[in-house]
């Protein structure tokens, strides 16, 4: 079972200010842990989103580009972290271990979520055409 878990922007992020020292090594320290455990799949963080943009879909096939920034910070993200585990609860365990991402003593907030697997659609066209993917990448 993967689970992301989603760290969402703040204030500090989104002005492009980057993590302190102590920070960076507690991210560290917990991503190394993850990767001795043989449950890391892959961990990043995300630059502010006035460096990004997004697209948006229209009636019609259009497609509209919308750069960054973007004003709501509450629904916007600044890393993930994705991890492959055994269980929902071994998950939620992880999960309560990540470092509070703006510092300790500040609020802030981490979202889990379960990733789909291939397992979880019905078996048709779309799905072989992943699961070829994911074999021609083996």
């Amino acid at each position: 079972m993967r689970f992301m878990i989603l760290v969402k922007a703040s204030p500090e992020s989104e002005a492009g200010v980057l993590p302190g020292e102590e920070l960076l090594a507690a991210m560290g320290a917990y991503h190394e842990e993850l990767s001795r455990a043989g449950v890391l799949l892959d961990g990043v963080g995300l630059k502010a989103s006035s460096q990004g943009w997004r697209v948006r879909y229209g009636s019609g096939g259009q497609r509209t580009v919308v750069d960054g920034p973007f004003a709501e910070t509450k629904e916007l993200l600044a890393g993930y972290t994705l991890i492959q585990v055994r269980s929902r609860e071994e998950a939620m365990e992880w999960a309560r271990r990540f470092p509070n991402p703006r510092g300790e003593g500040l609020p802030a907030e981490i979202e889990v979520r379960p990733v789909f697997e291939l397992d979880d659609f019905a078996q048709g066209e779309g799905v072989q055409r992943f699961r070829d993917l994911d074999a021609s990448r083996a």
